[in-house]
């Protein structure tokens, strides 16, 4: 059966949107390039400075720190901090204190992998920064508390929304990895019943056919030694074996079909309408030869039984039968079916040789049989019977609301 798809690991969830790193490698350059543009072109919209020795240099610097954010987030904000605070502090250039560090920040607060927290550092970085440029700008001989609480102020709206949206886009990545992850334990939870599912029908079908092709190879061959010990005395009892072992071999084969259908039609379960409670007498009538007397009893409404139950009696019946022709050496069998108090119960005994079942049998035969009764909640035993010679098959299945 195919295995399901092996999860990724769960720490690998919001802080990586691309697993291709040729797509991070193009995702990190034109971010890169796009910060440098953005400083240059913000620093020109807000009049401020573009020289070779200052907005240039830093908005180069802004975009190289850029390529290393997936790995050191924490690392790349930092840098890029010190180098706006060292050039804003030497005159260097006078406009932008927390946007030409846009992309950093939405890095570092998006960044959630476990163990790095990356919202609370992105949120202390940024205060603390724009504490420092509170104190730098209101300084002497700089700007009036006024002038400095409206441009912090814009910074401070800004970092807000920045925050904001990343803390957006992390929960989004979170609840897609969430969603893949149910999705992905749906999936295997369907593989598994489906799994189960196709165990199942295997072990009906074997039991079928170890059922149906043990019991058919017995009676036939029963028969034809009964055929072939009178033929030349009793043409009519010869004749009687093989127009038995003839039917045996009629049944076998729709009964092989009826699997076969189910081979070609998964999800079905094998159905054979003519095996069930009512039909062990005749059961009973094929496996009757010279050398062993069955005799069988019944009590309550055979015909009533439930479908399932029905057909594990007359598998039960069947199985101990054809094992008590093959390893007893019995001269007498007895079948007891009794319907009535919620339960059907069926003893199968002989008087032959107390035996340990065969491999072959105790592998399938016994086994099949106790699987049958057990899938049905029922109670099921083999072995001895007595303390003398003799073999006893016990099963007692509930049919709840059963009161025949």
């Amino acid at each position: 059966m195919e295995q399901p798809a092996v999860r990724a690991p769960a720490d690998s969830r919001a802080s990586r949107p691309t697993d291709d790193p040729r797509t991070a490698r193009l995702v990190d350059g034109l971010l890169a390039v796009g910060t440098v543009a953005a400083v240059l072109a913000g620093t020109v919209r807000l009049g401020g400075r573009v020289d070779a020795a200052g907005a240039l240099p830093l908005a180069v610097w802004l975009g190289a720190l850029l390529l290393a954010r997936r790995r050191w987030p924490l690392a790349v904000l930092l840098l890029g901090v010190q180098a706006v605070v060292v050039f804003r502090t030497a005159g260097l250039t006078d406009v932008g204190w927390v946007w030409p560090l846009s992309a950093a920040y939405a890095t570092l607060a998006a960044d959630d992998r476990p163990g790095r927290p990356g919202l609370p550092w992105a949120a202390g970085v940024g205060l603390a920064e724009l504490a420092f440029a509170g104190a730098w700008e209101t300084g002497p001989g700089g700007a009036t508390p006024r002038e400095a609480l409206g441009s912090l102020g814009t910074e401070a709206l800004w970092l807000a929304v920045l925050l904001a949206a990343a803390t957006a886009y992390r929960n989004r990545l979170r609840w897609r990895a969430e969603l893949d992850e149910r999705l992905l334990r749906a999936a295997r939870e369907r593989d598994a019943e489906a799994g189960r599912r196709i165990a199942e029908a295997r072990l009906e079908i074997a039991r079928e056919l170890h059922d149906v092709v043990g019991h058919t190879l017995t009676v036939v061959g029963l028969q034809l030694r009964v055929a072939a010990e009178a033929l030349d005395d009793s043409p009519e009892e010869a004749r009687s074996a093989l127009a038995t072992a003839q039917q045996v071999r009629t049944e076998a084969l729709r009964d092989l079909r009826s699997l076969v259908h189910v081979l070609r039609a998964p999800g079905g379960a094998p159905h054979d309408p003519a095996a069930g409670v009512p039909e062990i007498a005749a059961l009973v009538d094929r496996m009757r030869s010279a050398e062993l007397d069955v005799r069988l009893e019944t009590a309550g409404d055979l015909a009533a039984v439930p479908a399932p139950v029905s057909l594990a009696v007359h598998r039960i019946v069947q199985e101990s039968l054809t094992n008590t022709v093959r390893h007893a050496g019995a001269s007498r069998a007895g079948v007891d079916v009794r319907c009535g108090g919620g339960r059907v119960e069926v003893r199968v005994t002989d008087d032959g040789r107390a035996r340990a079942q065969p491999p072959e049998a105790a592998g399938h035969g016994v086994r099949g049989m106790d699987e049958r009764v057990r899938a049905l909640g029922g109670e099921f035993s083999a072995g001895p019977h007595g303390e003398g010679d003799g073999w006893l098959v016990r099963a007692v299945i509930p049919v709840p609301g059963f009161r025949p």
